[in-house]
């Protein structure tokens, strides 16, 4: 992981608005989280987090769920999936060497910092679609990861 600087940071927090922008636009009922992937400074893919197919939900299925349940206990597609498939369908060729921004957003609407990279299903799709890098909005500034770094701190994490 390395923090971003001058220009490449000043590009990064550009994505990061627009990533914001998107978040607003989430339907999950637990948290707004917004992605754009980048390739050579074009936008190849965007997403944000909600039920698959946009289902209107009047409550969280993860509060519902048995504690022994072995998946994903969200029930939203992650924006970082989303933006993914995005790119999968608009620009496929693009995502290898390309760079994910995420980004999640407080209960008024304001950016959120970071924590540690944690969520293992989309640091594995990331890797699969060609993905380089993983860029998240940290207290100490923007931090890059290599994807491979991020999948391996992913499974590392717990709570």
């Amino acid at each position: 992981m390395r923090f971003l600087a001058g220009a490449e940071e000043k590009e990064a927090r550009e994505h990061m608005e627009r990533a914001a922008k998107l978040a607003e636009r989430a339907s999950c009922l637990r948290s707004k989280c917004g992605s754009v992937i980048v390739k050579e400074g074009e936008i190849i893919g965007a997403g944000f987090n909600s039920p698959p197919g946009n289902v209107k939900l009047n409550v969280c299925l993860k509060d519902r769920l048995p504690s022994k349940f072995k998946s994903d206990r969200t029930c939203c597609v992650h924006a970082e999936q989303r933006a993914i498939m995005d790119a999968l369908k608009k620009n496929p060729s693009k995502l290898k060497g390309s760079r994910l921004y995420f980004i999640r957003l407080d209960e008024k609407g304001g950016k959120e910092i970071a924590g540690e990279p944690y969520c293992t299903i989309c640091s594995k799709m990331a890797l699969d679609a060609g993905v380089s890098e993983f860029v998240l909005w940290h207290e100490e500034g923007i931090a890059v990861y290599n994807t491979d770094e991020y999948n391996r701190l992913s499974f590392a994490y717990s709570e």
